[in-house]
This record gives C-alpha cells, structure tokens and sequence, in this order.
C-alpha cells in the first residue's frame, strides 16, 4: 500500500470518527456533514500533494486571501461549527504532512488524542454548558407576560430545557421578538 492511500485513510478514518460519530451524533444535525468531510479531503489532497512542491509566499497569501474571502461571502457560521471546521482542517493538514521519521503509531496515537479530546470536550457538561440560541418569536402576549409561561412555552416549542431567556429586539410592525435563549444540556 503506497503511503498515500495509508495517510489518505488514517486522514478520513479520524475525520469520519469526528463528523459521524461525535458532531452529527451530538448535535443531531447533518447541516455541514458534506462540507467538513469535503474540507477535510481537500485540505488533506492539498498539503499532500504540494507538500514537496516550492511555494512562494505570494501563493500561500493568494490562499489565504481566497478563504478570507470565502468567509465573508458566505452566511455567517456559529462558532461551535468554525471550531468543527478548524478540527477537520487540522486533521487533513497533520495526516498529509507526516514527517518521515514518524510512525504509524504516533500518527494514530496523535489523531486519538483529537479525536479523544474533541469527544470528551463535547460530552462533559461542564464544557458543553451555556449553548445559546437565536430566534425569532411570534407570541408577543407572552413577551408581555410572566417569564415562566414564556420559558415553559419555549420550553414546549423547541423541546429544550430553556434556563433563561432575554429579549434583544421587539419589532412591533411584525409583532416579533428577536430572543436568545440559555439553553441546558443535560
């Protein structure tokens, strides 16, 4: 087996086990599957590929300058999914330009410990506490009301458990409220 094929599959072994198995599992979402494993590839094909390959600063700057670009074009992510995004980046970067002295097993051991980090960071509470959430609502009766029958009908709309909720903007033509809501995990 070339070290192309073995790095390639080290590559998306390890990124399949952070897309599938902790992002998609956790959040219950499959919004940016394609675009974290096709991230992971590229960046992966890229770096492997032009790794023997002289580049001049002025290329890696055009690089750069395309996914700035790319960024400010596109809608605006949350930063849980910047930071998915940033892990699969690194993955295919780290297994496409293993040094030569380094084993298979400090590239397994390595992508473990990302893997293994990224899970348990997800996974514990005391990390993953404090999501919040932005959105748009409808029941301006209850903006005006008691906040416990506010959070109890949030509560029921999204099917979380809402710990606090605090109003950003009442826009009293379409009588709505931009909300953002403390959401527990547990």
């Amino acid at each position: 087996m070339t070290p192309y094929l073995l790095y390639m599959g080290i590559n998306l072994l390890f990124t399949c086990l952070v897309v599938f198995l902790i992002y998609a599992r956790r959040h219950g979402r499959n919004e940016y599957v394609f675009t974290y494993v096709m991230f992971n590839f590229i960046t992966f094909t890229l770096c492997y590929l032009l790794q023997n390959t002289p580049i001049e600063l002025g290329f890696a700057l055009g690089l750069f300058a395309v996914f700035g670009i790319l960024r400010y074009r596109t809608e605006p992510i949350r930063i849980h999914e910047l930071t998915y995004l940033f892990i699969v980046i690194g993955l295919g970067i780290l297994n496409a330009i293993v040094p030569a002295n380094a084993s298979i097993n400090e590239m397994l051991i390595t992508n473990g410990a990302i893997v293994g980090l990224t899970g348990v960071l997800e996974h514990v509470t005391w990390f993953s506490r404090g999501q919040r959430l932005k959105l748009i609502y409808d029941d301006m009766d209850k903006i005006r009301g008691p906040e416990s029958e506010l959070l109890s009908d949030l509560s029921a709309r999204t099917g979380m458990r809402i710990e606090k909720v605090s109003v950003d903007e009442i826009d009293l033509l379409r009588e709505t409220a931009r909300l953002t809501l403390h959401v527990s995990r547990d």
